[in-house]
């Protein structure tokens, strides 16, 4: 009796593996599982959570003052007490370095988040609507994606520029702006062609003969279908709008003193490279080693979302 339980028990078990086994799983669920067992993934994200704890609590890595600096300390190479040196107004390298985290991955989170939303309404609306709505909103995006996102930045920036009496929030919100204004239509594009491809698809077609209404049809089935390729695009972007922002600041019209970044310490240390190459090289260190880890996280994100590797 009790061996003939066991039995149907047992087979229950293999036909469905119990309640929680026989739950169909998202591809966003596929897709977490494959980023748990992805050594780029894990490594990606161990090194991308150090930088914005960084950001976020620089008091854990540092007890210097990032502005307490000593002339007599001017461009002394690394030492005990100061790991990374000191730069040219005698300010601990090290301090500044951390900090600087601060300002170079809000630059980039805020431009990202501000561009996918931006990005994805307009694709949303262009590939949903079709015809005249696409058309014009097409033409809006092409007009943006000819200008040059660096240039139209320096343009921007030069235009509105700061100053060391402006306040860090409106600095860092100017060079935000400038990046965001053009770096959307790429996000617009990939939104679009996808929202184009699902709005076809079976699933879609069975909503809609079930009378659901435009709007649920849009928010609740096309587009967590249609978000996997901003998703990719998106944490790959990041790391380079970070470069961007430093690129802006060493060209001295992007973050200004006192705000502290990579951006403005590479551009403080480019006239003295051959006397003092710790002031150059540590904050590009961190800024190479930030855009790589994004880097990695968007291939590793991009792999998992895509089904044809499943």
């Amino acid at each position: 009796m009790h061996d003939g339980r066991r039995s149907r028990r047992r087979v229950r078990r293999r036909r469905g593996g119990g309640h929680a086994a026989s739950t169909p799983r998202s591809l966003a669920g596929d897709a977490w599982q494959d980023l748990r067992r992805s050594p780029l993934f894990l490594i990606s994200a161990a090194i991308i959570l150090v930088l914005i704890a960084m950001a976020v609590a620089p008091g854990l890595f540092t007890s210097s003052d990032p502005r307490d600096c000593d002339l007599a300390l001017s461009r002394l190479p690394p030492s005990g007490s100061a790991w990374f040196g000191y730069d040219l107004q005698g300010c601990d390298m090290y301090a500044r370095t951390i900090y600087g985290a601060r300002a170079s991955i809000l630059v980039g989170v805020l431009t990202t988040v501000g561009i996918a939303i931006v990005g994805s309404v307009v694709g949303m609306l262009a590939g949903y609507h079709g015809g005249r709505v696409d058309a014009l909103l097409s033409r809006v995006t092409d007009m943006f994606f000819a200008v040059p996102m660096l240039l139209g930045a320096i343009i921007v920036l030069a235009t509105f520029p700061s100053d060391v009496h402006t306040p860090a929030w409106q600095t860092i919100g100017k060079v935000v702006l400038a990046l965001g204004v053009l770096g959307w239509t790429t996000v617009a594009r990939l939104m679009r062609s996808t929202v184009i491809q699902v709005k076809e698809a079976d699933f879609v077609n069975a909503a809609r003969g079930l009378g659901a209404g435009p709007r649920r049809i849009l928010l609740r089935h096309i587009v967590p279908n249609a978000m996997a390729p901003v998703i990719v695009y998106s944490t790959i972007i990041l790391g380079v709008f970070v470069v961007l922002e430093a690129t802006l600041s060493f060209l001295g019209i992007g973050l200004q003193a006192p705000v502290i970044s990579w951006g403005t310490a590479i551009s403080e240390a480019r006239t003295y490279v051959r006397q003092s190459p710790h002031m150059l090289l540590f904050p590009s260190v961190f800024l190479s080693v930030t855009v790589l880890a994004f880097i990695m996280l968007g291939d590793a994100v991009r792999d998992a979302f895509d089904p044809k590797l499943r």
